[in-house]
């Protein structure tokens, strides 16, 4: 099998150190690939020297909910720029979005929209963080008239929240909540989605499957993760890490999986 963690912060201090010993253990896994998100301006030049430093790394940047009253519209201009330069192996813009657990919808509202705006410009995927926000971010792209691809991270909510995000050409990121026998909502969801609309991702060091302390999650468990999807929709992995593969890479503008190496 062939496996992309779409999201995962292997910029973050809790891999400094074993990078190349945590690589070698997700690709004697099947993890080929990983996309690290950009959450705020001081972070993207670690988040791009991380991605260039290894083979199969990619990464996306952006300003997310949690640190938008760090930035200025200095920082809005900055992202415009470096983006426009097309840097190598950037593949998205995020990832940026809303969260009713941290801060304001209100305060945060205007730095999403105005990064689903330069995602437009530039026809770039967006990478969307939302916590207890769907139908916000819902009413935001469709008021935008979004029609481009987007992943939904870390998506935990019911079954038609997805599905009306899934109609807008949102994927839906699947991670380390569904091994959670207790998430039943979100498992449910999982089930019935189209299998087309689901992305795999480990959100490490972040979002642990069960049986991982958490803090220490990693790409190496992101085939776990792909055993409980397919347990949960009833199929072989193996099947279904071929749909996923193509739905990243669809995600992502990718030709193929495994493209960029």
């Amino acid at each position: 099998m062939q496996l992309i963690d779409a999201h995962c912060h292997f910029d973050f201090p809790q891999f400094d150190g074993r990078r190349e010993i945590e690589l070698q253990r997700a690709r004697s896994r099947g993890v080929r690939h990983l996309v690290i998100p950009g959450v705020r301006r001081p972070d993207w030049a670690r988040v791009r020297q991380t991605a260039l430093a290894h083979n199969g790394l990619f990464y996306c940047l952006g300003i997310h909910p949690w640190y938008v009253d760090e930035h200025s519209e200095e920082d809005l201009a900055a992202l415009e720029q470096l983006l426009k330069s097309k840097p190598e192996r950037c593949v998205a813009i995020g990832e940026c979005g809303l969260d009713r657990l941290k801060g304001s919808l209100e305060a945060q509202r205007p730095w999403f929209e105005a990064q689903v705006t330069l995602a437009t410009e530039l026809n770039m995927p967006l990478v969307i963080h939302s916590v207890k926000a769907h139908d916000e971010v819902h009413h935001l792209l469709n008021g935008k008239q979004w029609s481009g691809q987007a992943l939904i991270h870390g998506f935990s909510g019911s079954y038609q929240q997805a599905e009306k995000l899934v109609g807008l050409g949102c994927f839906i990121g699947v991670g380390g909540v569904i091994t959670h026998p207790r998430a039943r909502k979100t498992r449910d969801a999982i089930a019935r989605l189209p299998a087309e609309s689901l992305v795999l991702e480990t959100d490490a060091p972040d979002m642990a499957p069960e049986g991982v302390r958490p803090g220490q999650n990693s790409p190496v468990y992101l085939p776990q993760i792909l055993g409980a999807l397919a347990q949960i929709r009833g199929v072989e992995p193996e099947v279904l890490a071929q749909v996923l593969g193509r739905n990243v890479s669809r995600l992502f503008g990718w030709p193929a999986v495994g493209v960029g190496e």
